[in-house]
């Protein structure tokens, strides 16, 4: 990239994450980086969230700013609205996080910097690279479900990543073009995997490097059994269907 200091949107949906989204704003804040934005994508939180974000929005000098959607309709769906909205910003770089506490602030930069550095089209933070780990309050079966659906996913789709239902990732601005955004239809982990695929299909490079994930700190976790089944039926649809 030309640029000194390209600009990095990090996008954050939220749903009921008031207690979480100042402070992970606060860590990103504490990174120092030049050109780093926040882009907070609220799906209506009835806990006023989307009111907390736009408080932090005001107080920050244009480096946050707020999509409010007026429905919930997934993961999935906030993140395409979120990085639509952040590419017609501007950005070089796209960081897609969770807002709860369970992807590490530190790792930005480094998911950066070999983004920049090397031949990478997408940079994952990952568990299942030497160094990475999975939250120690995880029972083993959780553990074992997660380790199953990779090796699940990279047996179906070939995707050769280690940590193929991550959610944590840097986006070089045109790896998202060329990705298609609009016509991506998953939700949830499925989401994370569709877009995996389509990077791979169209000839690019994905790296890792490691992370630590931890649990989430505070409010419930929105893993539901629907969301696992779609998870579970994605591949497939994705190897055999028209995606």
């Amino acid at each position: 990239m030309a640029e000194a200091h390209p600009k990095v949107v990090v996008v954050v949906p939220t749903y009921n994450e008031r207690e979480n989204l100042p402070i992970l704003v606060g860590r990103l804040a504490d990174l120092g980086m030049e050109n780093l934005h926040v882009l907070v994508v609220d799906d209506n939180s009835p806990d006023g969230t989307g009111e907390v974000a736009d408080k932090l929005a005001a107080d920050s000098d244009g480096t946050i700013s707020v999509l409010h959607r007026t429905e919930k309709d997934g993961l999935g769906r906030a993140y395409v609205a979120g990085m639509s909205r952040a590419l017609e910003d501007g950005a070089d770089i796209v960081v897609q996080m969770d807002a709860d506490l369970s992807h590490p602030h530190t790792a930005v930069p480094e998911m950066v910097a070999k983004l920049t550095g090397t031949d990478a089209s997408v940079v994952l933070g990952s568990r299942y690279v030497p160094g990475g780990s999975t939250a120690s309050e995880w029972p083993w079966h959780r553990k074992a479900l997660s380790a199953w659906a990779n090796f699940y996913v990279n047996a179906i789709l070939q995707l050769k990543v280690k940590d193929a239902t991550a959610g944590f990732k840097a986006w070089e601005a045109q790896a998202l073009r060329a990705v298609d955004l609009p016509s991506v239809r998953s939700n949830g982990y499925s989401f994370q995997v569709e877009m995996n695929y389509r990077v791979v299909k169209r000839g690019m490079r994905i790296s890792e490097v490691p992370i630590r994930f931890e649990e989430r700190v505070e409010g419930m976790s929105k893993m539901s059994l629907g969301v696992q089944l779609e998870s579970a039926l994605a591949p497939w649809k994705l190897r055999f269907g028209k995606g």
